[in-house]
């Protein structure tokens, strides 16, 4: 990067940051007390910890927030996080990526209740977030930054870690049927509980989407009518938990998910071929998902040493129909052992050890497989009232490719009298080659897998303050973060194969200020500049908006009565057509606005209903499917 370069760059940050923060004098003259209580998070340390002695940048998600705004699928709950761009290819159902702190779409590791939801059959290692409901959701934490060093491969931009639902006291059933635009009927269903020593709790819930408008009418040949997307999810998750004894306990989670997708492939038959348009048919795709862990907990000597073993399991199997094309079929599992030991050595310090063992395996449409052995270890070190720190390392055993060493440290100094928080965290992250990527060959089109490829890399650091200004009522903060990534795994120069020859810089600012003048009304802005670039080509990555701003209101107008208001604005993007063969396109940006609204009849019935981008903003993203237009949705819940 040359240093005019490098200039320009720095002053578009300080710039942004600027400006980010050029409105926050607002509050300050209406700001009064209120209560806030500040959550425990695990996902930074792999032990709960309060996240005001974290010193990563994470955001927590609760059910709470998540049923304030009606967001029935995770790909909804992510658009509002901050450092994150979600690209879905049209509506509900729609293949979706995440790109965290402008990072690819498979460099973010996705976990739900300690187990990893990775498709090992997928062919870049992506998690497609389209299929995932929320109807069991307690809390999402999003954790941004190289986090190899505590969670081995894929974690290059961050952690994304999913908890569900657990039951406790008397047997509680909630229930909510909805309906609406683009012919929506969803219904959901928990019971949840404990009796004596056992725990439970059992979700299931159905999300139906018959008819979205996906394809733009420009793309279509002459007389050639649109297809409509359809989407039919089925979701059935439990979490179990018994108490043996007071200080030894085992839990049961399992989940399985039967997806049946209808959308609007490629015509590869036009004339001239591979013109762009879109297939007079559409293609089906039916998935089964189910995946399950056993834990065995146990506490000794008063709590000085915790220990946790658990067992998963996950099966991932998608059958696929194009009219034009043989039908296809991805079957991956993954099988994992994993030991935990937490132990207080002494006053402020926690010492974190743990070791896995992971096998992932694919049967179609080839058979391989690959073994990972890993260890870890963390302290974690809580010094006075003031400095916070965690310091880890990890190393990763692969049959494939060979070995790999991580590590994170992350410190934190916080001066209670001013309610001012530094923070700062450096780390590496690494990205496994995917088992498709080394074996998988498609003599047909000239094109071959290369097993010798070697894992992708990355070192990151970041920066930041968080800043209280009326206690619980004013906060404002900001975090500066670079990436530098290498030995990317793209295409190389023939176009026949794979190979390690990208490299990419991204870094950008993430900055919030967060607002409670009354208890009942709480607002929020979130706003992220990102600049990211392909080193080699000298020119930005495609899919990353360099701004991104969300604003979040929820009034609680009586204590029946509950609004929520949410705005998100994308500026434009470079992106690549529909067909992928024309790359370089300015996709233009967009702002939609989403208002939700619940009313409690009794304190055991609610009537409910949303308007999804309220002011029927058209616009594509990604560049060739268009997202839903406005939608509007009613429906009741009830508690029991």
């Amino acid at each position: 990067m040359s240093t005019g370069h490098f200039a320009a760059r720095a002053r578009a940050l300080l710039l942004n940051l600027f400006l980010s923060f050029s409105f926050f004098y607002f509050a300050v003259a209406h700001a009064d007390d209120g209560d806030q209580l500040l959550p425990v998070v695990i996902t930074a340390t792999r032990i709960p910890t309060p996240i005001v002695d974290v010193a990563s940048s994470i955001t927590v998600v609760t059910a709470a927030d998540i049923e304030a705004r009606q967001e029935r699928t995770f790909a909804d709950v992510l658009k509002d996080i901050p450092g994150l761009n979600v690209v879905q290819t049209g509506g509900a159902g729609g293949e979706t990526s995440v790109f965290m702190r402008g990072t690819n779409s498979n460099h973010t590791k996705v976990l739900i209740d300690g187990i990893d939801v990775s498709d090992p059959s997928n062919a870049t290692g992506a998690f497609d977030f389209g299929q995932l409901l929320t109807q069991d959701i307690e809390r999402v934490e999003v954790l941004r930054g190289p986090q190899s060093g505590l969670y081995g491969s894929d974690a290059v931009g961050g952690v994304i870690n999913i908890i569900t639902k657990s039951g406790s006291g008397p047997t509680q059933f909630n229930g909510a049927i909805e309906g609406g635009t683009f012919d929506t009927f969803n219904q959901a269903g928990t019971v949840s509980g404990s009796q004596d020593a056992l725990h439970y709790s059992a979700s299931v819930a159905h999300f139906h989407a018959g008819e979205t408008p996906v394809t733009p009418l420009d793309l279509l040949l002459p007389g050639e009518a649109r297809n409509d997307d359809y989407d039919d999810n089925l979701t059935l998750s439990t979490k179990l938990g018994y108490d043996v004894t007071q200080n030894f306990g085992l839990g049961l989670v399992a989940r399985y998910t039967d997806i049946h997708l209808h959308d609007t492939g490629e015509d590869y038959l036009a004339v001239p071929p591979y013109s762009g348009h879109p297939a007079p048919q559409q293609s089906t795709a039916a998935s089964d998902e189910y995946a399950g862990r056993l834990s065995a907990h146990l506490r000794s000597f008063d709590g000085t040493l915790e220990q946790t073993l658990g067992l998963a399991y996950s099966h991932d199997r998608t059958d696929t129909v194009e009219p034009q094309t043989p039908s296809s079929l991805n079957t991956g599992e993954r099988r994992k052992a994993d030991w935990q030991g937490d132990i207080k050595a002494a006053a402020g310090e926690t010492v974190v050890v743990g070791a896995e063992y992971e096998r992932d395996e694919i049967d179609q449409p080839i058979a391989a497989d690959v073994h990972i052995a890993s260890g870890y270890a963390e302290l974690q070190s809580h010094i006075g009232e003031q400095w916070f720190s965690a310091l880890n390392v990890r190393y990763d055993d692969n049959s494939r490719f060979g070995s790999r060493a991580t590590w994170r440290f992350a410190p934190e100094w916080v001066i209670s009298e001013t309610d001012t928080k530094l923070r700062a965290s450096i780390g590496t992250g690494f990205k496994a080659p995917t088992l498709s990527e080394l074996y998988q060959s498609f003599p047909a089109f000239f094109f071959f897998a290369n097993p010798n490829l070697k894992p992708e890399s990355s070192t990151g650091w970041d920066a930041g303050f968080e800043q209280g200004l009326v206690p619980n009522v004013l906060r404002f903060g900001a975090t500066y973060y670079y990436n530098r990534i290498r030995d990317l795994i793209t295409t190389d120069v023939t176009g026949t194969t794979w190979a390690n020859v990208g490299r990419a810089t991204t870094d950008g600012i993430e900055s919030f200020i967060a607002y409670q003048p009354v208890r009942e009304l709480t607002l929020r802005v979130d706003y992220t500049y990102t600049e990211a670039e392909d080193d080699v080509a000298q020119q930005p990555l495609l899919r990353r908006p360099k701004h991104r701003g969300t604003f979040i209101a929820t009034w609680q107008a009586t204590a029946a009565w509950q609004w929520t208001v949410n705005v998100l604005s994308v500026s434009d993007w470079v992106d690549v057509s529909r067909d992928g063969l024309t790359s370089g396109l300015e996709a233009p940006g967009y702002t939609t606005v989403n208002l939700a609204t619940s009313y409690d009849l009794t304190p055991h019935l609610a009537l409910f209903g949303r308007v999804d981008n309220l002011l029927d903003r058209h616009y594509e993203n990604p560049l060739g499917f268009l997202q839903p237009s406005i939608g509007a949705y009613v429906g009741v819940k009830v508690k029991l």
